[in-house]
């Protein structure tokens, strides 16, 4: 089921266009990988799909209605890059203030609070102020307010900032969690292994358009080049003759490219021949990071959708 919906949004700052004709669509449930380099226009469209600027042109729809700011606010969870953390409350206090703020009761926020501080190992920072937080331990506060009163659409601006692995996989866990549970996740970073990782669809953005949009799996076939990984026992095989052109060949490893008309049978069929002991052969995808830099390098890049 469709939960947030852009269409055509626009928004222009003087004569700059910062988000240029966008458009997509994010279901219920989904983690969505909202991808660009810096100064992208993915800053202006988080701030139109929250509320805190408007686009100049184009309309976004939450659960099928147009959104509305002020009711709509209290669905919506968003947890910034930068940190804006009051340094000398409390952290406790701070936590409960925060989720006050979304609605809830103080007793209700209190004790969503420290479930939270439960599940995350941070009760015993309860009395300690907000300024003798690591910057880690910021990081989780932050998630923590962001997530508390159950949003329906949570966005998280690289929310594994200053996190160490351990930290970094309990905070990736309660995302599986959030989005199992039914929650929407737009996922912003710079760090292409991690939306391969965590993110069920993404959207690239570059120069305030739209140029990439579709599954991860998707997007990754549709920019394959043809090459593969083989790994073989016996070493030495004279592969002069080979019908591939090889890329790397290192004692049992090799990497080929093939040509578009050649099955990867074929190959196999001339490996057998060359009476090679097979121990892999595989197809290696393109990374999420090399298709990022290819089409933002790229002047002529098309909007495309990958299912």
């Amino acid at each position: 089921m469709e939960l947030l919906k852009l269409q055509h949004l626009k928004k222009y700052f003087s004569n700059h266009k910062a988000v240029d004709d966008v458009s997509f669509s994010i279901n219920q449930g989904e983690i969505f990988g909202l991808l660009g380099p810096n100064g992208a226009g993915k800053t202006t469209l988080i701030r139109m799909i929250t509320g805190i600027t408007y686009p100049d042109e184009g309309e976004i729809f939450l659960d099928g209605r147009k959104l509305n700011p002020s009711k709509d606010t209290a669905r919506i969870g968003y947890m910034p890059e930068e940190r804006g953390l009051y340094k000398k409350m409390k952290v406790g206090e701070h936590a409960v203030f925060l989720a006050r703020l979304k609605g809830l009761s103080k007793a209700d926020a209190t004790k969503k609070v420290q479930e939270w501080f439960s599940k995350l190992h941070m009760e015993s920072w309860w009395n300690k102020k907000v300024q003798d937080l690591s910057k880690g331990m910021s990081q989780k506060l932050q998630f923590i307010s962001t997530v508390l009163h159950n949003p329906s659409l949570i966005i998280l601006d690289e929310p594994f900032s200053g996190l160490d692995p351990l930290n970094a996989n309990l905070i990736k866990d309660e995302i599986y969690n959030l989005a199992k549970n039914g929650s929407t996740v737009i996922f912003s970073t710079h760090r292409m292994e991690q939306v391969e990782e965590i993110c069920d669809k993404i959207v690239l953005i570059n120069l305030g358009k739209k140029i990439l949009d579709g599954t991860v799996k998707g997007v990754k076939q549709q920019y394959r080049d043809n090459h593969f990984f083989i790994k073989i026992r016996n070493q030495n095989i004279d592969f002069s003759d080979a019908p591939f052109e090889i890329i790397k060949h290192n004692n049992s490893e090799i990497i080929i490219r093939l040509n578009e008309s050649m099955p990867g049978n074929n190959v196999l069929r001339y490996l057998l021949e060359k009476e090679a002991e097979i121990e892999s052969f595989s197809e290696l995808l393109p990374s999420l990071n090399d298709i990022f830099i290819k089409l933002v390098n790229g002047t002529n890049a098309v909007s495309r959708t990958f299912e």
